[in-house]
């Protein structure tokens, strides 16, 4: 049985290898790309669309439960060179 996930973006459910594992580390948001870092995680589509919706949502900051807005930058970065390949 494949494990699903529910992208925190637009709520659709997906298998888990299709989404990424979001984390925060230090105040930043980071991929987890093996899925084993410590903490909460919260799962996103690896498409801009869904990536913008979360940010300017603030659907990471209550997925992870944490206070004030993360800085999104490192996983904007990753998923541009994403998308560049």
């Amino acid at each position: 049985m494949v494990p699903v996930r529910t992208c925190v973006a637009c709520r659709k459910r997906a298998p888990r290898a299709d989404l990424l594992r979001v984390v925060l580390s230090e105040s930043q948001l980071i991929v987890d790309d093996r899925a084993v870092l410590p903490g909460r995680g919260a799962w996103v589509h690896p498409s801009s669309k869904c990536l913008e919706q979360a940010v300017t949502r603030s659907s990471f900051t209550r997925a992870l439960r944490v206070s004030g807005k993360p800085d999104a930058g490192p996983i904007e970065n990753r998923l541009k060179t994403l998308m560049d390949n």
